[in-house]
């Protein structure tokens, strides 16, 4: 067919590519963040890494841009700024550390760490004494750090504003405004080194239709839950990522 010839698909392969897209934008649409993370490990048995990046960059940026009615007057911008502010500094030091660290090695540890502080967190644990400046800049590095080194740069974000107790609204719009931009700038950076191509373009367009679909439909069921049953589900979409990871580095 003409269309999938540009796609550089099978017409099955692609169809599961749509699915996982769906699913991810449901789970974007309620949690804020985690669609990276499925559409990586949905794509990973179709496409290689290099063609996988691209593509959920220029979703991601789309797939925000869908949030905004949703999330626009819940967004913390102070928080978003410190954190962007600590993650471009990190940035480069994941990226410094990826060529002398095993990232398999690190991807396992942080895995592991984050499957502990979510079941810490399930069972009550709070610390607001990390709520301020010098916490969210640190954050942001520690986060900037592991997106360089992991690609897990978000879990720590996620993971600060849950011990510090904000309101899920806050966390949803906060986590979907600070990768709006982060994403931004590693596409424009993958799109001036030649990463993205007429292929992921063509691939792109079609999945777009998707994402206001799902977005609307995680926004139903993130309305319908109460803050309890919201902070369980991350806490779980969480451990469940982490465990996925582990998975994937154990099989390699």
């Amino acid at each position: 067919m003409y269309s999938f010839s540009y796609l550089e698909l099978s017409s099955l392969n692609f169809f599961f590519i749509i699915l996982v897209v769906f699913i991810a934008s449901i789970v974007r649409g309620f949690n804020g963040f985690g669609f990276s993370a499925i559409c990586i490990s949905g794509f990973s048995f179709i496409l290689p890494a290099i063609e996988i990046v691209p593509i959920i960059l220029a979703l991601e940026v789309v797939i925000s841009i869908f949030m905004v009615p949703y999330i626009w007057n819940k967004i913390d911008w102070k928080f978003v700024f410190k954190i962007l502010l600590g993650i471009i500094i990190g940035s480069p030091i994941g990226l410094y550390l990826l060529k002398h660290l095993n990232p398999q090695i690190t991807h396992f540890s942080v895995c592991l760490l984050i499957i502990f502080f979510s079941i810490l967190l399930m069972k009550g644990f709070s610390n607001q004494k990390i709520n301020n400046n010098y916490g969210k800049f640190f954050t942001g590095i520690v986060s900037g750090t592991l997106n360089g080194l992991t690609t897990l740069g978000g879990m720590p974000v996620a993971l600060f504003l849950l011990i510090t107790s904000i309101q899920p609204a806050v966390i949803r719009g906060s986590l979907a405004a600070l990768f709006f931009l982060t994403d931004i700038y590693a596409f424009v950076l993958s799109f001036f080194s030649g990463i993205v191509d007429m292929t992921t373009i063509h691939r792109v367009i079609p999945l777009i239709i998707i994402l206001p679909l799902g977005v609307f439909i995680g926004n139903k069921f993130f309305v319908k839950s109460k803050e309890e049953t919201y902070r369980k589900v991350v806490f779980y979409f969480l451990i469940i990522i982490s465990i996925t990871g582990i998975i994937r580095i154990l099989n390699n």
